[in-house]
């Protein structure tokens, strides 16, 4: 289970506006799991902005990030698209389609004028997104008599330990939130804690979205 960052999933599409030599650029962008979502949204774009001169898009899917594809929808090669992909890539996202519809102002912007433009409204629309890291946690649960519950709680408070609801019956379990590779230490802090009084049980691993820094 890797690591990776995308953006938070919203009911609408997140949307910028940026205007250069008179010609309007905007962004629309949101989070996605597969590739028909993608092209769903693509298509819901360029229906919606039928009379613009082009919708221009770019998507990045997976994990690994290893489905990537751009269309400069009859801009000229490379400079739409691309550069649309290039702002994904490099804030390290996937699971998110982005496209940038243009209305032509009457003042060419030139090759480098267009990779610039693209590119500018690409980033704007991702900074207007709430960028998750999607990080591996292995859960922990930790059953523990009432007596102990407030000294394991307070050390959770301390080391800032993520978790789930807890559930109260004869005992408490606590279902902690621990990276992997802290696990036996943290088993290993709880047992002195509780001078071995509570029961710990590994459980699976999973992927947690932390809003990135």
């Amino acid at each position: 289970m890797n690591a990776y960052r995308t953006i938070q999933e919203t009911d609408d599409s997140i949307e910028t506006l940026y205007e250069i030599q008179k010609s309007k650029f905007i962004t629309h962008l949101r989070h996605v799991d597969t590739e028909e979502e993608a092209r769903a949204f693509i298509q819901s774009m360029k229906k919606k902005y039928f009379d613009a001169r082009h919708n221009c898009s770019a998507y990045v899917l997976g994990e690994g990030a290893d489905k990537q594809k751009s269309n400069d929808d009859g801009e000229p090669g490379g400079t739409a698209g691309n550069p649309i992909l290039e702002a994904i890539k490099k804030n390290e996202l996937t699971n998110i389609v982005v496209v940038v519809t243009r209305y032509f102002g009457g003042i060419k912007l030139g090759a480098g004028g267009l990779i610039r433009a693209y590119s500018h409204a690409a980033v704007l629309g991702i900074e207007a997104a709430t960028v998750l890291a999607m990080t591996p946690f292995q859960q922990l649960d930790v059953a523990v008599g009432y007596d102990l519950l407030a000294t394991v709680e307070h050390w959770m408070r301390q080391h800032e330990i993520r978790s789930l609801e807890a559930d109260y019956a004869d005992n408490v379990s606590l279902h902690l939130l621990i990276e992997p590779a802290a696990i036996e230490h943290v088993q290993a802090e709880l047992t002195d804690l509780t001078a071995g009084r509570a029961s710990i049980t590994p459980g699976d691993e999973q992927l947690i979205a932390i809003p990135a820094s």
